[in-house]
């Protein structure tokens, strides 16, 4: 089993894409309207970012949780026994970002929320009745003007010598939010664990984005969309003196959205953040 590429532009892009997040938790598009060089420039420049120590002039803060968290403050994967090796800056539109980032920033926050909203239309048309019946309003209309959708920033240092063994860049985990779009990182490293248990390599070409669900998506389809583990895992030979650069978006559904008759999706975040240790 693998993942290959979806054209965005070629006649059946939605119904593949829906099938394969629905058999894999993953889907993985080419040709879509993200620009690989506003991607690679938001790449190098945040790369400038997290080498300097003018990122501790942005240290995030609570409740908020928008700006830098240094690795010491990187989260535990549920179920984890380490601290995954990365640091990272949170952005918001409402929240604090270096000045000379903001505009560019933006502009890719901005681009990628409108492809998403198209991916949620597609999820949303390609739904069998008997899961669309349990939307409680169209999914693309629950991410508008959503003020806890994020783009995360992920800088995962090159590996140290005395490296803590068994710490890996990202520890098995699920994502919380309804859909992560992620750009294809400059390194590899992303595996997804497939239904039987088997760990895939994500493909990392650059140009691709890649797509997965998380739990407030499963949540709200009544378990038709699986919300896949996943990992980043530690490079090896010349890669261990490689950053890595990731910048995934995860699409929050607005707090009062209800997503099932369980949870609205403020009070289902607030249980997945208690859990993690963040709140």
């Amino acid at each position: 089993m693998e993942l290959t590429a979806i054209d965005y532009n070629g006649p059946e892009a939605a119904e593949r894409f829906v099938e394969s997040l629905k058999q894999t938790g993953f889907g993985v598009l080419k040709n879509h309207p993200l620009s690989k060089n506003l991607v690679q420039d938001l790449y190098l420049q945040w790369q400038q970012f997290f080498d300097s120590t003018h990122k501790y002039d942005f240290e995030f803060t609570q409740p908020k949780q928008d700006g830098f968290f240094s690795t010491n403050k990187a989260e535990t994967a549920k179920g984890a026994q380490y601290q995954d090796l990365k640091e990272y800056f949170h952005y918001y539109p409402w929240g604090q970002c270096p000045e000379d980032l903001t505009q560019i920033t933006l502009d890719y926050y901005q681009k990628a929320n409108r492809l998403a909203q198209t991916l949620l239309t597609w999820v949303e048309a390609e739904s069998p009745n008997i899961v669309s019946k349990h939307y409680t309003q169209p999914l693309s209309s629950m991410i508008e003007n959503s003020e806890n959708t994020l783009l995360r920033i992920l800088h995962y240092p090159p590996l140290k010598k005395d490296q803590t063994i068994g710490a890996i860049r990202a520890a098995a985990h699920e994502d919380i939010n309804l859909l992560t779009v992620l750009p294809a990182a400059n390194e590899p490293g992303l595996q997804v664990k497939t239904l039987t248990g088997e760990w895939l390599d994500v493909p990392s070409d650059f140009g691709y984005i890649i797509i997965n669900t998380g739990d407030m998506l499963q949540e709200a389809s009544n378990g038709y969309f699986p919300s896949t583990t996943h990992r980043v895992i530690n490079p090896t030979g010349a890669g261990q003196t490689q950053s890595r650069i990731s910048m995934p978006l995860f699409l929050h559904a607005r707090p009062d959205v209800k997503l099932s008759d369980r949870y609205t999706a403020q009070s289902y975040l607030i249980e997945r953040l208690t859990e993690l240790g963040v709140l």
